[in-house]
Formats: structure tokens, sequence, C-alpha cells
């Protein structure tokens, strides 16, 4: 069914690079969005026919974008698609016109082969633009379609979508990137993601049509988090499960389980789940935290903190397994996976090599080259890759003045040679915190090293389910390395 699906560098004005978007298999049609180059893919599965089509109906070409979230959902015989689209695209000295940009919903009909332009709308200013749809997600019940609106300068937050008229009505006014279907509510996250983060999760109760409201609470570790903005939203064990920057958010209140932090590659960097999905799996949850999909191409200050924390390389693109007590790593990659989906016994995965850039760094192409991975759906029951991370001790040194600090949140499961080199430039103590995703969340066990100034080696063998790491006085000069073997 598939070609071999490569897309270099090609026309789309925008910031740096999109990526492949929206991976939905529905009634026998794989659909995907090809950004910044504005092409919806819709491949039938005997392999004979396939579609593009071009946000033609939004406005008049050329036209970039598409997608940059995953807004994608399968009712009946329809995949609806939405994001932003600029039709038609202004580039113009390395900077982008927003006049023509559009936040949109699609309806694509897998019986007869047809696009349907459902709803847009755009503020038709030059550097402004309405709230990008990032989710969308069915309500059964009011048979309608619910938006998630988080990326803009106006009409943020949770909309209802009637997928008949088109006709679009606020029901939340504040900041949502994500949500997640769980029992008979929608949780969504709420907040700035690139400002401060998820700030609380509200629940729309679908059969009476209110909002709740629900802090984030306590982490497993004990230890403050910071910034934890949201990517990826997913529900399993009757529990959403919010995957954030430095670790992800479970919990249920109206069950008698509060929201609570279990960190997870926490790094100081811009290393995140974010843009990309979650999906469910063998009754678990499959997503990735990614490399490089959001950073600083150039710095006015030098070796500023923004350009360090976008641009400081850890690790791999980690693909991860979630099945409560238990995470596991079950793929490494490049810069960034960009979509997830399941087809036939095979996960699909949408990659890139290059991320998201600034408004003062656009290009009139998208610069990243851009494929479609095929795996086998057993690599969630085989042993995980061999993956390292190596963290320039600065980074967690500068959020300890924060009142932050603990690193890591790796998980350990499948591996059977772990272990942590550290360089340090001082001596020191480290304390190694121990946990895992039993539900409810628990709390962390934790053993102290101390750490001589030169190379430490430490044994994480006898270590399981989660590790995280805190140094005793920050070390500005240091380095660790985690090896998972």
């Amino acid at each position: 069914m598939l070609r071999n699906y490569r897309f270099p560098p090609r026309y789309g004005p925008e910031w740096g690079s999109g990526g492949i978007f929206g991976l939905r298999y529905h009634n026998g049609v794989l659909y995907f969005t090809v950004a910044f180059e504005a092409q919806a893919h819709f491949v039938r599965e005997d392999g004979d026919s396939e579609r593009v089509y071009e946000f033609e109906l939004v406005g008049e070409r050329p036209t970039s974008g598409g997608d940059t979230y995953n807004a994608v959902e399968a009712v009946d015989g329809s995949i609806y698609f939405g994001g932003w689209v600029h039709a038609p695209a202004v580039y113009k000295n390395r900077r982008i016109s927003f006049v023509n940009k559009y936040s949109h919903v699609h309806e694509y009909d897998t019986e007869n082969d047809e696009v349907k332009l459902i709803w847009k709308e755009s503020l038709h200013h030059e550097t402004d633009w309405a709230g990008e749809v990032s989710d969308i997600i069915y309500d059964p019940y009011g048979d309608r379609l619910l938006l998630a609106r988080e990326d803009g300068h106006a009409n943020l937050g949770v909309y209802s979508l009637d997928r008949r008229t088109g006709k679009a009505e606020p029901l939340l006014n504040e900041p949502s990137p994500k949500g997640t279907l769980v029992h008979d509510t929608v949780f969504f996250g709420v907040g700035n993601n690139f400002v401060s983060g998820v700030g609380e999760f509200k629940a729309l109760d679908l059969i009476t049509n209110r909002w709740e409201s629900f802090k984030p609470g306590r982490s497993v570790d004990g230890k403050p988090y910071i910034r934890p903005g949201l990517g990826a939203m997913a529900s399993a064990y009757n529990r959403a499960f919010a995957f954030v920057r430095g670790g992800l958010f479970i919990g249920n209140p109206f069950m008698g389980d509060e929201f609570a932090f279990a960190r997870l590659f926490e790094f100081y960097t811009f290393y995140a789940p974010f843009r990309v999905n979650a999906i469910n799996v063998g009754g678990g949850i499959l997503t990735a935290f990614n490399a490089h999909h959001d950073a600083t191409y150039r710095s006015d200050t030098g070796e500023s903190i923004e350009w360090a924390t976008t641009n400081v390389i850890v690790g791999p693109s980690v693909l991860v397994y979630v099945a409560p007590p238990m995470v596991k790593i079950v793929g490494a990659f490049g810069a960034r996976i960009t979509s997830i989906e399941k087809m036939d016994g095979k996960i699909l995965l949408g990659t890139n090599s290059t991320p998201n850039t600034g408004a003062k760094e656009a290009t009139p192409f998208d610069t990243g080259n851009k494929d479609i991975v095929v795996l086998d759906e057993k690599i969630i029951q085989e042993r995980p890759p061999a993956v390292s991370f190596s963290l320039p001790l600065f980074l967690p040194g500068m959020a300890g003045r924060y009142g932050a600090g603990v690193f890591g949140g790796i998980p350990l499961d499948g591996y059977r040679r772990p272990r942590m080199i550290l360089h340090a430039s001082k001596d020191n103590r480290l304390t190694v915190y121990e946990y895992d995703l039993s539900l409810p969340l628990g709390e962390a066990h934790q053993e102290i090293f101390e750490i001589k100034a030169g190379k430490n080696v430490i044994d994480l063998s006898s270590f399981s389910g989660i590790v995280s790491f805190e140094l005793e006085k920050e070390d500005m000069k240091g380095k660790a390395r985690i090896e998972l073997l």
C-alpha cells in the first residue's frame, strides 16, 4: 500500500520546517498532511489511487502550512482534519505575512473520495493569527467536534463545531492545545505552552455540558517541576495522561485520583513530547519525546539561554510505550517524530530532520527532510534499543536557581546494563530517585552516592522502573552521560 514516502525541502514559506502530521488510517484510507508544503494525502488501501489536496478550498494558491499538531479525528465514513494554512502564502525578506493565515477544519469522505471545507477563520492581520486548531475530539453524545486552540493571538480555547453546518461556538476562552476523552468527560490541558505550560486541567462533562477545574498536583519524586508544556494527551485505565515537557501528569479526580506528576526525560532543554500525538496500542499508550522540535536558529546575544535550551541536543528522540507501572523505550530516532499511527499490524511514524524556528527566521521553503517509517507492532514486546543521553550539568544547575534541578526520569525497563558516567568538576553528592507509574502514582525511594571530582561510574542495574537524579551542589562545568544497554 505504502510507497517510499520521503519529502525533501520544497516550497512552503514558514518558520523552518513542519513535518508529516495527522497520520490516520480509517475505512481503507491512510491520511496525512505534509507541512509546510500544505499537501493533504489520501492513500487508498488498494494502492491504486492517491489524492493530494493543496487546501485550495481555503484560498488561493500557492498555499503553505496545513497542520503542525496532529489535529485529526475519524467518525463514521469521514476523516476530519484541521490546523492552519496560508492561502495564499506571502513571504518577503525572511518574514511571513499572516494576513492570509486561516485556521481550518475539513472533512474527507472516504466512500466518495471528496474533500469538503467545513470551517475556516482568519484575523487578516499582518503579524497576528487566530488560534490554530491543534486537536479535534469527537463527542459521541452530542455528535459534535470539539476543537482545542492554543497557538495564536485570538479566539483561543475550546470550541464546539457542528460537523454538518460548520457552525463553531466557544465553550472555553482559555488557551488549550490538547484534550482526551475519559469516561463521559473530556479533559483539556489549559495554559500557554511557550511560556509557563499547563496551569490546570479543565473537564467538560459531555452530558451536562458543565466545566470543572483541577490543578496539577505533586511530583512523585517530591521535587518541583517547571514549564510543563503540553504536547500530547491520551486516556487509559479510566485516567487522563498528559505528556508534557519534563514528564507526564496522570489522574482522574472524578474517580478519586488527583493529577500527579512523574518526571520523564527532564533535561531542562526543549526535549519534549511536542508536535507529536499519542495513540492507544494494545491497551497502553504509544507516544514520543522529541529532541529538536522547536528551536531558535540565530541568537542575537551569542550563547543565550533560549538558544541553549532549544539547540543543545542531549539524546535521540525516543518512542515510548506506557503500560503502568511500566514505561519502556521502544525506538530511538533523530531530530523528531511528528506523527504516530497503527495500521495492519504496523506502526507508522512521521519523522523530520529539522525543527520549527522563530518569527525572524522564515524561509521560502520547508527546510526539513521528512519521511514515513514503518515498524512492526511487535516492537512493544521486544527488548528496547541501546540509547544514551549526554547532559551538560550547567542546565540543571541553572534550573536549580529557579527552584528545580532534578534531572532525568530515565525508564530502565528492559535494560540489563544501565549506568551513569558522571564527569564532576568538584566533590559532590548525588541522590538517585527510584519510582514507577503504578496507579495511583506513589512516592519515590532514594539512595545517595558520594561523588568525587573527575570521572564517576554509577551502576544503575540495581534500580528498576524510572530513575531521576539530583546533585547537592550545582556543577556548571560537569557532564552526565547515561547509557542504557
